[in-house]
């Protein structure tokens, strides 16, 4: 699931500001590389962030290339993985972003950004926060608030018909995580899957996002986000602003 399949629209670099407001508030950098699962999201996800950009008043750099790894990091108030794990970074350029986050960078990571092969990059596992395991048929479940605190649950309801992959997570590195959304296992068969392989329940605790810091910088991670609907869905960008929102700011947690 992880290798690039070879068509135009991944040999074009897209590594080009969006339209940008004059008096921006952060800019952020996001890699979204097309694989053979996830693709067709790419034209619709970059079309809704342009629109949130302008609505919020931000910027972005959008590319396919993990070259811009190799530039200035220091300029992006946060980077987003965008369903690109960085397994696709090289060693130098995995050093360079290790750097910036020590440095006081954050990062973004958005469903198939979390999965990453055990032990290939250990520190991004860590930022991470969670290790994926394996996954059940994409479903219809209920999602629900685990912190209503945070910016990445503002407008959203305390339980929420989706349906996603619900990824199965293991803690291996024993991250401490703060969970933003979870999944109610009753809510779908967390053991449907196909022939030959084995999904077993999480159970209560089964975090589907989460926050927490890494090196000096700030992580905000989503499991949410599979198909090409999801990007045109208004509350799931309700959830992924709110995240970008703290992710570059700091900003928007409610005191308790």
């Amino acid at each position: 699931m992880t290798r690039t399949i070879p068509f135009a629209l991944a040999a074009v670099a897209l590594a080009a500001p969006s339209a940008a407001l004059a008096d921006s508030q952060f800019k952020l950098l996001v890699l979204s590389i097309p694989n053979t699962y996830h693709y067709e999201y790419i034209p619709v996800a970059r079309d809704s962030l342009e629109r949130l950009a302008k609505l919020h008043a931000f910027e972005f750099t959008w590319t396919n290339r993990t070259e811009a790894f190799d530039g200035d990091l220091s300029q992006y108030a946060a980077v987003m993985f965008l369903n690109t794990p960085g397994e696709e970074l090289n060693p130098s350029q995995r050093a360079k972003f290790e750097a910036y986050m020590r440095a006081g960078g954050n990062a973004i990571i958005v469903h198939r950004a979390a999965i990453t092969p055990p032990g290939n990059w250990p520190w991004y596992e860590k930022l991470v926060g969670r290790s994926f395991v394996i996954h059940p048929m994409l479903q219809t479940g209920v999602v629900t608030v685990a912190d209503n605190s945070f910016p990445a649950t503002f407008g959203l309801p305390d339980r929420w018909i989706w349906s996603d992959e619900f990824y199965v997570l293991a803690n291996p590195y024993r991250v401490s995580i703060t969970p933003v959304l979870n999944v109610d296992e009753t809510s779908y068969d967390p053991t449907k899957i196909w022939p030959g392989q084995v999904s077993k329940p999480m159970g209560k605790d089964h975090p589907v996002a989460w926050h927490h810091r890494h090196e000096k910088g700030r992580v905000f991670v989503t499991t949410l986000g599979h198909n090409v609907e999801m990007y045109r869905d208004p509350t799931y960008l309700t959830h992924l602003m709110g995240g970008i929102y703290w992710t570059a700011t700091g900003r928007g947690e409610r005191r308790r």
